[in-house]
């Protein structure tokens, strides 16, 4: 079962060490999802695949809420722009490349939870 505060707590903090280090454009970022990975995949337990998830799922959460807001925004925009259908199909189609993308940055954070899962049992 996913412990979803483990997820937020884990997100945050590799947003706020994400946000901080911007001053150190690549390392900053990597530390951030490492560091918010492991802590998930720590708080949630459980053993590797556990912990894994927990990961995954902290580091894809800004992935995700971008995804909804982007489906939302083309929607919107499309509808006044063009046919809604095809505004609705587009938007969707958008969403999901969002979602993999996310999903596909948040491995470092996975790999993280699952070190953080196993140290925890």
């Amino acid at each position: 079962m996913t412990s979803w505060r483990a997820v937020g707590i884990g997100f945050i903090v590799g947003l706020v060490i994400a946000t901080v280090g911007l001053a150190l454009p690549v390392i900053g970022q990597i530390a951030g999802g490492l560091v918010g990975g492991f802590l998930a995949g720590y708080l949630g337990g459980g053993g590797l695949g556990s912990g894994a998830w927990h990961g995954l799922l902290a580091g894809a959460v800004g992935g995700l809420i971008i995804a909804v807001f982007v489906l939302v925004g083309t929607s919107l925009l499309g509808v006044t722009v063009t046919e809604p259908v095809n505004a609705i199909v587009g938007g969707a189609g958008l969403s999901l490349v969002v979602v993999f993308l996310s999903l596909l940055f948040a491995l470092d954070s996975a790999l993280a939870g699952a070190i953080g899962g196993a140290l925890r049992g």
